[in-house]
C-alpha cells in the first residue's frame, strides 16, 4: 500500500465528512460570523486571582491595573476557550466581589461599586435547578503533550483523556481497565506480573508516566490517586525522551489546592473483591493546602486459585508562598501482592495450521498457583517547584525519587497442547528486581510576539539515573538439573512436584544475574508558533545522551559500556479554516535504547544495546463541535526499526522492523446535558517488513494487533438523581505472536451500570462487566500464554462526599 495514496484518500475523506456535518448541523460554522480580531484564545489555569490575571495581561497584551492587596486570599477558576477579553475579565472574577472596568486603553480591577448593592430588589419567577454533568467526560486541554497549556485541538497528535468522571463511573482500578474504550491501544498479558499496552501495534511495558515523569518498572499500577489519565499515540521521543514510542500513558495525580474533598468510597463485588478508598483534602490557610489519598483491597478471581491484595497512600502538600510561586510535595507507599497468573495455553498445530485456545473451562489454571506470585514495594517522592517571574518567563522543576523491589514467580504452561498424546509441558522460573530512579526535569517557557506572530517557547533539561539489580532463576522439578519442564495430561494441567529454583550457568544456559546503570542527559527545545490564528505550527528537537554500564556477573561476565547520542525531532501543522475546527499533520521520531527491563530478558550483546527507532507520520481532523463534545479522525504511519520480539518460552528476537498503518476515530463528551459518550473506531494493519529466521517470514502480521476495533460508553441519566450506562467492545481476531499460528477469536462484550444519588452526602452504582456473558480472550503473551476474559461479573459502589 503506498502511504501517500493512503492518507490522502483517507485525509479527503475526512475532510470531506467534516465539511458536510459544519454545513448541516446548527450552529458548527457560526464562529466564522464573529469578528475574529475582537477575540482571543485563553489558557489560564486555575488558582490565585493575582496570577490568572497576570496571564490574562501576557496572553492578551492588554493593560491591567489592580491593587495587589485586594486581591490577597482570592482564587479563580481559570479559563479556557476564545473570549472578548472584558468577557474574558468577568469570567476571571466570578463570584470575587471583583469587577473590570474600562480605563483607558485598558481595564482596572475594583471593588463591585456600593450602588449597585442599594438599587432596588426585584423578585424573579422561581427558577428550578437541576444537576449538570457538563464536561463530564470532554477534556479541553493538556499540559502534557507540549509541557504547554495547550487546547487538545492545537495539539498535532492523537490523545485520548480518560477523566475523573469516567474513571468512576467504569469503576476503573488499573491502566488495563482504562484503555478499554480507547482506540488503538489494546491490553497484553504482561506475564500476568506487570501492566503491557500495545500502542498501534507496539507492545510497551516501559511507557508509562506520572506528571510527566518516567515511572520506570514493571507493576500492576492503581488509580486510587489519580486524577486523570492521558493516552497520547504515535512517537513522543521529543516530550518524553526514552520511550514514547508507540504512545505513552500519562497518569496525573490528585493534587492538594484550595477545593476541600472529602470522599470515601466503599466497594464489593463478585469472586470476593472488596476495595476502599479514601481521597481528604484540607486547607490550612491562604499559603498551604495537604490531601491524602489512601487504598486498600483484596479481591479474589473466576481464575482458580488466584488472588491480590495491595495497599497504598499517598499524601500531598501544596504551598504557594506567592501568588507567583508554587511548590507541591508528594510521597507514594504502595504495595501489590497476587497470583501471577499466565493464563491457557494452545492447540499445537502442524506446521503453517493456524489454531486457537485449547477448550477448557476459563477457570482453570495451568500450572500451581500456590508457587506462582508476584509482589511489588514502591516507595516514591515528587516535587514540582513552579515560579512565574515578574518578566513573564515560567520556570518549572519537577524531582521524582523512587524504589522499587520486585519478585515474581510462576509455574506456567511453556507449550501448547499435542492433540495425539493429549499432554502439554510446564515451566518454572522466578524474577527479582531491585532499582533505583532519579529524574530530574528543568523547563523554561515563555511566550512573546514577533510583530503579527506569536511565540510560546520551551527550554528544557533532563537529569536522570537508574540503577538495577537483576536476578532470574530457572524451576528445577524433582531438583534434576535435566527436568526444567515436565509433561502434564490436558484434564489436570497442574503440578505438586518439588520445584528447586537455581540460578543457571551450565551448558549454555544462562540465567539473568546483572546489574545496570543507566546516565541520562537530555536537552530539548520547542516552539509553538501563531503564524496566523488560522494556522499554527510546532517545532521541537530533543537530544539524549543516554549512557549504559551493563555488568552480567555470571556467564561470560561481560563488562559492556555504550554511549548513545539521539536526536529526536518533532514538526507539526495545524490550520484551523473555522474556530471550532483544527486539520494536522505531523512527523516525529523517538528512540528506546535497551535499559531497565529490557535488559532482564535479553542475552545482552553490543548488538542488542543498539536502540530501537520509532518514526511516526500522522494527519488528522480535531473538530469542537462544541465546548464539550468533541471527534477526533487521525491516519498514521508508523515504522520501527530493530525491533525486539517475544514469541515463545521466554524467548526473544531481534527483528529488522515493522511497519503499522491504521485510522481512528474517537467520540467524547455530550451528546445532551444528560447524555454522555466515550469511545471511537480504529483500522490497523501491522506487518514485519524482513524474515526472522526460523519464526516468521516478511509480511508476517504483527502479534497482538486486530484489523477492527470499535467501543462506545454511554451513560444517559433520566433524572438528577438516577442514571444509567452501557458500553460495547468489539475486537477483531488477532495473532497471539510474531509466529501467526494462534489465532484469537473476535469477540462482542456488553457492559452497564446503574447510578443513584441517594441524598446529597450518599450516591451508589452497580457496575456489570460482560453482562451478556461472553466468553472470549482478553490477552495473550505468546503463543502459550493467553488470559481468558471474565465472566459477567457485578461491583457494587457506595459514594460518600462531605
Amino acid at each position: 500500500m503506498n502511504i501517500c495514496s493512503f492518507f490522502g484518500s483517507v485525509l479527503s475523506h475526512l475532510i470531506a465528512i467534516v465539511l458536510f456535518i459544519s454545513w448541516s448541523v446548527p450552529g458548527a460554522a457560526e464562529s466564522q460570523d464573529i469578528n475574529s480580531s475582537a477575540i482571543k484564545a485563553f489558557k489560564i489555569s486555575a488558582g490565585s486571582l493575582q496570577d490568572a490575571l497576570n496571564q490574562f495581561i501576557q496572553q492578551s497584551n492588554i493593560n491591567l491595573s489592580f491593587d495587589s492587596a485586594v486581591l490577597q486570599g482570592k482564587m479563580s477558576f481559570g479559563l479556557t476557550g476564545e473570549y472578548e477579553a472584558k468577557q474574558a475579565l468577568d469570567r476571571l472574577l466570578e463570584n470575587s466581589g471583583l469587577q473590570a472596568t474600562k480605563q483607558g486603553d485598558g481595564y482596572t480591577i475594583n471593588t463591585l461599586s456600593t450602588s449597585s448593592m442599594t438599587e432596588p430588589i426585584v423578585t424573579l419567577p422561581s427558577i428550578k435547578v437541576t444537576a449538570s454533568n457538563t464536561n463530564r467526560y470532554a477534556a479541553v486541554s493538556t499540559n502534557t503533550a507540549t509541557k504547554t497549556n495547550t487546547l487538545l485541538r492545537d495539539v498535532p497528535q492523537a490523545i485520548s483523556v480518560v477523566t475523573s468522571d469516567l474513571i468512576k463511573d467504569q469503576s476503573i482500578r488499573s491502566i488495563a481497565d482504562a484503555v478499554r474504550y480507547v482506540p488503538g491501544v489494546g491490553v497484553s498479558q504482561g506475564e500476568g506480573n506487570r501492566d503491557a499496552l500495545v500502542f498501534r501495534g507496539n507492545r510497551s511495558t516501559g511507557d508509562f508516566f506520572t506528571d510527566g515523569i518516567r515511572d520506570d518498572v514493571e507493576y500492576y499500577r492503581d488509580l486510587y490517586n489519580i486524577e486523570r489519565i492521558e493516552v497520547l499515540k504515535g512517537a513522543n521521543g521529543m516530550i518524553f525522551g526514552r520511550g514514547g514510542s508507540g504512545g505513552v500513558v500519562n497518569r496525573v495525580t490528585k493534587e492538594a489546592n484550595w477545593n476541600p474533598v472529602n470522599e470515601f468510597i466503599f466497594q464489593g463485588g463478585s469472586f470476593n473483591q472488596k476495595r476502599m478508598t479514601a481521597d481528604v483534602g484540607y486547607v490550612i490557610n491562604d499559603v498551604a493546602a495537604v490531601r491524602l489519598n489512601a487504598l486498600y483491597e483484596d479481591a479474589g478471581s473466576f481464575r482458580d486459585g488466584v488472588n491480590m491484595e495491595r495497599l497504598g497512600v499517598s499524601p500531598t502538600v501544596t504551598i504557594k508562598p506567592t501568588h507567583r510561586t508554587k511548590i507541591v510535595v508528594n510521597m507514594e507507599r504502595f504495595h501489590d501482592d497476587r497470583t501471577a497468573d499466565r493464563g491457557i495455553t494452545s492447540v499445537i498445530g502442524r506446521t503453517g495450521q493456524v489454531t486457537g485456545p485449547v477448550d477448557v473451562n476459563r477457570s482453570q489454571f495451568f500450572g500451581d498457583p500456590r508457587r506462582s506470585h508476584a509482589d511489588v514495594d514502591v516507595l516514591a517522592f515528587n516535587s514540582l517547584i513552579e515560579h512565574k517571574f515578574d518578566t513573564g518567563f515560567t520556570l518549572q522543576n519537577r524531582t521524582n525519587y523512587a524504589q522499587y523491589d520486585k519478585f515474581y514467580q510462576n509455574v506456567f504452561a511453556n507449550s501448547g497442547l499435542n492433540l495425539s498424546t493429549g499432554q502439554l509441558t510446564l515451566g518454572a522460573y522466578n524474577n527479582t528486581t531491585d532499582r533505583e530512579n532519579v529524574f530530574n526535569q528543568t523547563n523554561l517557557l515563555y511566550s512573546l510576539n514577533t510583530g503579527p506572530i506569536t511565540h510560546t517557547l520551551l527550554a528544557g533539561i533532563e537529569v536522570g539515573r537508574q540503577e538495577t539489580h537483576n536476578r532470574r532463576e530457572t524451576g528445577l522439578f524433582n531438583n534434576n538439573l535435566a527436568n526444567t519442564s515436565i509433561p502434564v495430561f490436558l484434564d489436570n494441567p497442574t503440578t505438586n512436584l518439588p520445584i528447586t529454583f537455581r540460578n543457571r550457568d551450565v551448558g549454555g544456559d544462562l540465567d539473568a544475574l546483572n546489574r545496570s546503570i543507566v546516565n541520562v542527559t537530555s536537552l530539548y527545545i520547542q516552539d509553538q508558533i501563531e503564524i496566523i490564528p488560522q494556522l499554527q505550527a510546532i517545532v521541537g528537537v530533543r537530544y539524549d545522551l543516554f549512557e549504559v554500564d551493563f555488568r552480567q556477573k555470571n556467564g561470560p561476565r561481560d563488562h559492556l559500556k555504550t554511549k548513545d547520542d539521539l536526536i529526536a525531532p518533532r514538526f507539526g501543522l495545524i490550520y484551523k479554516p473555522f474556530e471550532p475546527i483544527s486539520f494536522y499533520a505531523s512527523y516525529s521520531q523517538a528512540f528506546v535504547p535497551r535499559a531497565g527491563d529490557q535488559l532482564t530478558a535479553l542475552n545482552v550483546t553490543i548488538e542488542t544495546l543498539k536502540p530501537e527507532k520509532f518514526t511516526t507520520m500522522e494527519t488528522g481532523v480535531k473538530w469542537d463541535i462544541r465546548p464539550d463534545l468533541s471527534v477526533t479522525g487521525a491516519v498514521y504511519q508508523l515504522d520501527r526499526t530493530n525491533v525486539i520480539n517475544s514469541v515463545v518460552g521466554g524467548q526473544t528476537f531481534l527483528t529488522k522492523g515493522q511497519k503499522t498503518e491504521g485510522v481512528e476515530v474517537t467520540l467524547t463528551g455530550q451528546l445532551a446535558p444528560n447524555w454522555s459518550v466515550m469511545g471511537g473506531y480504529a483500522f490497523q494493519h501491522g506487518e514485519i517488513t524482513s524474515d526472522i529466521l526460523g519464526i516468521a517470514r516478511k509480511g508476517a502480521t504483527v502479534a497482538e494487533l486486530p484489523r477492527h476495533t470499535f467501543s462506545l460508553w454511554s451513560r444517559y441519566d433520566f433524572t438528577p438523581r438516577i442514571g444509567v450506562a452501557f458500553g460495547v467492545i468489539h475486537r477483531d481476531n488477532m495473532f497471539a505472536s510474531l509466529t501467526n499460528r494462534v489465532n484469537l477469536p473476535d469477540f462482542t462484550r456488553v457492559d452497564a451500570a446503574l447510578f443513584a444519588q441517594f441524598t446529597k452526602h450518599f450516591r451508589g452504582q452497580i457496575n456489570i462487566e460482560n453482562l451478556l456473558d461472553t466468553k472470549y480472550f482478553a490477552a495473550a503473551h505468546n503463543d502459550f500464554n493467553i488470559t481468558p476474559g471474565s465472566p459477567i461479573a457485578v461491583r457494587a459502589s457506595l459514594i460518600a462526599g462531605f
